[in-house]
């Protein structure tokens, strides 16, 4: 087995261990009636602040969360296969930053939640990191990428509605900024 295939098999492990902590602090949610989404972003208020570190791991329901997964996981494999990604510090400056961001210009009055800011920061991290990186891999990664989540992008222009699309484009920025910063 190649080191590439051993390290995508212990990433998509790792990325399995995160999604899977998903499920659990939303089968807590449900089943326990803790009504934890109020710990997501409000933005500019001082409570709100405590989001920037739970948002990612609220969703609104299972169907918010089955959405989110999928995308995460692969993107989070794919991230955390390759070491010049700098998987941990990239992941965690996306987390923070794009949480950030949220609350800084997220919609008043409202909590927002969900990984979906990681998944605009991931397909962004990806694509200009695979770009910037001088590897072919990382060029095919990021053609991928940019092939099935390129259409993503749409989400993070202003919009009506529950979706946080300030969320979005928050990650997608940070995204930008962390392959900028690292490569």
């Amino acid at each position: 087995m190649s080191s590439y295939s051993t390290g995508l098999a212990n990433a998509a492990h790792t990325s399995s261990l995160l999604v899977a902590s998903l499920f659990v602090v939303e089968g807590v949610d449900q089943l326990t009636m803790l009504h934890l989404d109020h710990l997501g972003i409000v933005p500019r208020t001082l409570i709100g602040l405590r989001g920037i570190v739970f948002s990612p791991l609220l969703h609104a329901n299972f169907a918010h969360l089955v959405a989110n997964a999928i995308p995460l996981w692969i993107l989070l494999s794919l991230l955390f296969a390759d070491r010049h990604y700098e998987p941990g510090g990239t992941l965690a400056m996306i987390w923070l930053v794009s949480g950030v961001g949220t609350w800084l210009i997220g919609r008043g009055q409202s909590v927002h939640v969900g990984a979906s800011s990681l998944i605009y920061g991931l397909v962004t991290y990806l694509i200009v990191a695979g770009f910037l990186m001088r590897s072919w891999r990382a060029a095919l990664i990021a053609m991928g990428v940019l092939l099935f989540y390129g259409g993503l992008f749409y989400g993070a222009l202003p919009q009506a509605g529950p979706i946080s699309w300030e969320g979005h484009l928050c990650g997608a920025l940070t995204g930008f900024w962390a392959a900028r910063r690292i490569h």
